[in-house]
């Protein structure tokens, strides 16, 4: 299964747009968005997600009410942490803030995680893939950032942004 990863959009709406365009491109199934979309202007774009889509709360969200209300046409978001299973069983903790998860994560085989802006994909001691798809929006370093995660090798790959804007 072909997941797609981002979080930390910021309201950069270019750079949600080439998201969601690489993420169509790439025939995901599912988008998983770790957090910080902020703003209801910024939900348009994601409606031309060819997949639909599993969202966090980030902690930068300036109307959490008109953002689930938004989101109830492309997917369904949720406060984090929490857990669901994707369609190849394989569960998922999503969550915005890392340091927000308390205690074990056994039984889930990905985490899903933001706020840091920097991307970084690693394997814990129980095998388990804890994935930073980094900053979407590229305002706080300058190097907008998704992800995409094949469910079936457990391979996660980062993409850069800039590698894939139209000249």
């Amino acid at each position: 299964m072909r997941v797609g990863i981002f979080a930390d959009t910021h309201d950069h709406l270019d750079n949600i747009r080439l998201a969601v365009a690489e993420f169509n491109r790439r025939e995901c199934e599912v988008v998983l968005f770790a957090g910080d979309l902020v703003s209801t202007f910024a939900i348009p774009p994601l409606r031309k997600l060819n997949c639909p889509m599993v969202a966090s709360f980030g902690d930068n969200e300036g109307n959490k009410v008109g953002v689930r209300g938004g989101m109830q046409i492309i997917g369904e978001i949720g406060e984090p942490p929490f857990c669901f299973r994707l369609a190849d069983g394989k569960r998922v903790l999503l969550t915005h803030q890392r340091e927000l998860i308390r205690g074990p994560v056994d039984g889930v085989d990905i985490v899903v995680y933001a706020h840091t802006h920097k991307p970084k994909v690693r394997r814990d001691e129980a095998g388990r893939l804890w994935i930073n798809p980094g900053e979407t929006s590229g305002w706080t370093y300058g190097k907008p950032s998704i992800a995409t995660l094949d469910t079936g090798t457990m391979e996660c790959e980062i993409i850069w942004l800039r590698e894939v804007m139209p000249v």
